[in-house]
């Protein structure tokens, strides 16, 4: 792993959609196959531990994965699932939680596009670009939104595809 995909790694939700974000990755991955839905392939299981700690954000912050549950989101800015899914979260008290770490992944977005989205979605977490999908393909194939759920020690609690309109109901520790 190179040092640049060290610094991007941190917790993130991400967003692809099949039906109305449907995009497929020419990338390939050896990962196994954990869990499959819809032709989404998820490489995360209940119990696995999250083996990226520390990301770079959108203005070069180190984001560190602290010791409180997290909510890592991976998006599209462009999806709109994974924008109604982040308007969803602005308005529900997990965004508020002071117990809760949220990170925000963008699924082949770069600094410029996120910023934007950042101050058009008053978000307050940190977004972390992902441009040639080097944190997303260690998670999943395709498929945004997408939001994984760890514990204080960074294990699995819980995968989601965010595509169902009531996917932060199923939100939970």
């Amino acid at each position: 792993m190179t040092a640049y995909m060290m610094r991007i790694a941190t917790i993130c939700i991400s967003l692809v959609g099949l039906s109305a974000c449907s995009q497929t990755s020419s990338t390939s991955t050896s990962q196994p196959i954990l869990t499959t839905h819809k032709g989404y392939e998820t490489y995360l299981k209940i119990g696995d531990n999250l083996t990226q700690t520390h990301f770079i954000d959108i203005y070069n912050n180190d984001v560190n994965l602290v010791e409180k549950k997290k909510l890592v989101i991976l998006f599209a800015t462009w999806c709109s699932d994974s924008q109604r899914l982040i308007k969803q979260l602005q308005q529900s008290p997990l965004s508020q939680d002071p117990q809760l770490q949220i990170i925000a992944i963008g699924r082949e977005e770069n600094a410029a596009t996120l910023m934007q989205f950042k101050q058009d979605y008053n978000i307050a977490y940190p977004l972390i670009a992902d441009p040639q999908r080097a944190i997303y393909n260690q998670y999943a194939n395709k498929g945004v939104p997408r939001l994984i759920l760890l514990d204080e020690n960074n294990h699995v609690v819980k995968t989601l595809i965010g595509e169902d309109p009531n996917s932060l109901q199923k939100v939970s520790w």
